[in-house]
């Protein structure tokens, strides 16, 4: 926030002069901003409610929140009041070993799109034949090595389809 401070006032304050006497504030030119009011008053969480409930309760509710898209005990407690969906969160730690291959597969195929870009820069650049054939058979073999990284991969999608469409 932004202060105007008047041109008699500060040569005072840089000098450390007390300010005393000296109004500050002139309310007819400053704006005072307060909290809007919420448009439907109906729907505020005004009443508290406040109920007891067991340890392993406690657990299975807490256990609740952390795992689904309630950001607090509360919202997990109001949706199971009013019969509100709420959803749950599950990690399938069987699928982080394809996981960790997707990814480092797309880590190489980026690698050899780059080398790629490189080569026919070169390929583009360069004035005598035997340097342009020189660049289209490197480019050929990255092509080749696509190819391998392409094949793996749809292997690896036709496995996790298997699994993601069982009934």
């Amino acid at each position: 926030m932004y202060f105007r401070i008047h041109e008699k006032i500060l040569p005072l304050i840089l000098r450390g002069k007390p300010l005393r006497n000296l109004r500050f504030l002139d309310t007819s030119k400053h704006v005072f901003m307060s909290r809007k009011k919420a448009e439907n008053q109906d729907e505020l969480l005004s009443h508290p409610i406040i109920m007891r409930v067991s340890e392993s309760q406690f657990k299975k509710l807490m256990q609740l929140q952390t795992n689904s898209n309630c950001q607090s005990l509360g919202e997990v407690i109001r949706k199971i009041l009013q019969k509100q969906r709420i959803l749950y969160f599950h990690k399938d730690i069987s699928l982080n070993g394809p996981m960790e291959e997707l990814a480092s597969i797309r880590k190489e195929l980026k690698a050899i799109g780059i080398n790629i870009n490189q080569l026919t820069r070169g390929f583009h650049i360069s004035k005598h034949e035997a340097q342009k054939n020189f660049f289209m058979i490197r480019v050929a073999e990255r092509y080749e090595k696509v190819e391998v990284k392409v094949d793996s991969l749809l292997l690896i999608i036709s496995q996790l389809s298997a699994k993601w469409l069982q009934k």
